[in-house]
């Protein structure tokens, strides 16, 4: 089990709710829109109070995600992106922050299990999100990356039978991801109405803190959330942000800014 430091995902659940708030859990698309920008936000993340940075592995079919971050992908595969390059990111950061990669099943297996655990955990990655691998085929890669100290992450939906939610938040290590509605990632000007509850009964199942991602695209979303669940991870906005800047320093100060608002909102 991983030491509950501050860059433990143990230890970063800890720090937000002894400052009694949700944790904030941005997203970055490693080597987006280039090796250099990628790390320095990943740096600003850090910098505006993230507690745990969800760090995104290129890949070509990423079915979880919709159009703004599958751009991302694209450009970042175009542009060199490989998993050692990411992993660069991850080390670079992972002395001061909570890191969980989040890549595809064809990801690890090309890489071959036996390799790509022990290269995560020599990064400094303190977990890694697979939200293509089912709960039945998780056993050898689970198994591999906790010899290494590393937590899979799972994955619950709205969509979810509650018997299968209980089973995968009775057996989750590190968080319980939970998609917060139906489809891919993207902003959303709503939430579900029916989200805290699926919240609240993920909480009574899990022995690990539940985390919320998918939609949430405002500070008042992320705050709305985090009165319910233990964490908020925020994706397309920030992508989009950085895809939308004019330069490396413009990406930077506009993932700083929403940043160090979400994380006020959370505060209040």
């Amino acid at each position: 089990m991983a030491e509950a430091t501050s860059t433990s995902i143990e230890g970063a659940f800890a720090a937000a709710r002894a400052e009694g708030r949700a944790a904030l859990m941005p997203y970055l698309m490693g080597g987006f829109p280039d090796q250099e920008t990628a790390t320095a936000i990943a740096g600003a993340y850090a910098d505006a109070g993230a507690d745990l940075i969800e760090l995104g592995v290129p890949f070509s079919d990423p079915l979880a995600d919709g159009p703004t971050i599958h751009a991302a992908d694209t450009a970042a595969l175009a542009a060199g992106a490989t998993l050692e390059s990411v992993l660069e990111t991850c080390a670079a950061v992972a002395d001061r922050i909570a890191v969980a990669l989040m890549t595809y099943s064809n990801m690890v297996l090309a890489k071959g299990i036996e390799d790509f655990a022990p290269l995560a955990a020599d990064a400094g990655a303190a977990g890694v999100i697979v939200p293509d691998l089912p709960l039945e085929e998780q056993g050898t890669i689970a198994e591999a990356l906790g010899a290494h100290g590393l937590a899979l992450v799972p994955l619950v939906a709205p969509t979810t039978p509650a018997e299968r939610r209980a089973q995968i938040c009775a057996g989750a290590h590190g968080f319980v991801y939970l998609v917060s509605t139906v489809g891919v990632t993207g902003e959303r000007a709503d939430l579900p109405a029916e989200l805290s509850e699926l919240i609240a009964a993920a909480k009574e199942e899990a022995a690990v803190p539940v985390a919320v991602g998918f939609g949430i695209s405002t500070p008042e979303q992320a705050a709305t959330v985090g009165k319910v669940a233990d964490g908020v991870i925020i994706g397309t906005r920030l992508v989009r942000e950085v895809a939308d800047a004019p330069n490396r320093e413009g990406a930077v100060a506009a993932v700083s800014d929403f940043l160090s608002e979400t994380r006020a909102a959370l505060a209040r």
